[in-house]
């Protein structure tokens, strides 16, 4: 085995234990701290400085796309005017292993001076951070995992499974769905996936009436292009004829009556779904193309090809 490899596994067994050191041990002011931050009426405003600046943003980023309004402030650029990104109805979340970052204490200061809720992540406990601040979020003082005991590895690590835990307990306190999650993530494969079937459906939907003879519902379905067609009885579907209704029917099929090729009762999609719920759906019955209905009412047709050029799939 290659010293590297080795060193590799070390490293993350290393950090493993800790994080399992962190769940045994979560401190007491977890929950206050949740129930600070979810009543809160302004932002999370989250700072540190160096490897633990790093962390803060991705912190603040988790945070806002979980519905928790939430920003990074670099403590040395608060120091000259960026102070003012501060409100009084927000919350600080300071991250400093040591707690005695020297750029910090103007931030500190800040706080006290303006009433602004402090909370602290470090893993000294006696540190001038966390004598300062009004919630402690303590992480175990463990060894760093570069074997060297200076290279922040095993403190980052433990600081931001801190800041992921605080992100999802607020996020299950507050019921936030995917959909909601979806509202931060409009764009990439993510957002093709949280996309609604309304925003990919076709509105005009080949309509045929009951009573309609095959010949003329043959010519709808063409001209419609998604090789299907909707039954339909005031304003309501009452079946659907798709290619494969055309070949089960395909003796005497022109002597046939449009619903009595139909297939009664099919398979449609609300418009609210989620288009990666419909795709679910086409894949599992082996289907290419659905009808939209709100309610009884068709209002769209849905075909694969939609869903695979959005990126959903």
């Amino acid at each position: 085995m290659s010293d590297a490899l080795e060193t590799a596994r070390e490293v993350l067994r290393t950090e493993a234990d800790a994080l399992i050191a962190l769940a045994e041990a979560m401190p007491d002011d977890f929950t206050r701290v949740v129930d600070l931050i979810e009543g809160l009426a302004g932002r999370v405003i989250v700072t540190g400085m160096g490897k633990s600046g790093h962390i803060a943003r991705k912190i603040a980023a988790t945070l806002a796309s979980t519905g928790t309004p939430s920003m990074f402030v670099h403590p040395a650029e608060a120091s000259h005017g960026d102070m003012g990104m501060i409100g009084s109805a927000d919350v600080v979340l300071m991250l400093s292993n040591s707690g005695e970052a020297a750029e910090l204490r103007d931030v500190i200061e800040h706080t006290r001076r303006f009433s602004v809720p402090l909370i602290g992540i470090s893993s000294k406990p006696g540190s001038t951070l966390m004598l300062a601040s009004d919630h402690h979020l303590t992480i175990p003082a463990l060894p760093e995992a570069c074997g060297i005991g200076m290279v922040p590895t095993t403190s980052t690590t433990l600081t931001l499974a801190m800041g992921d835990a605080l992100a999802v307990a607020l996020l299950r306190r507050r019921n936030f769905k995917p959909e909601d999650f979806g509202v931060f993530h409009p764009g990439g494969k993510l957002g093709a996936q949280m996309v609604r079937v309304e925003r990919l459906m076709h509105p005009n939907v080949p309509r045929i009436d009951p009573d309609a003879p095959m010949s003329e519902a043959l010519l709808t379905m063409t001209a419609g292009g998604f090789g299907i067609g909707a039954v339909v009885a005031d304003d309501a579907l009452m079946g659907v004829i798709t290619d494969g209704d055309l070949r089960r029917n395909m003796d005497g099929l022109m002597d046939h009556a449009a619903l009595d090729v139909a297939t009664r009762d099919p398979l449609t999609v609300p418009p609210g779904m989620l288009a990666a719920q419909a795709l679910a759906l086409l894949n599992e019955r082996k289907i290419s193309v659905l009808i939209v209905c709100d309610g009884p009412k068709p209002v769209g047709v849905l075909h694969i090809h939609d869903l695979l050029r959005a990126g959903v799939a």
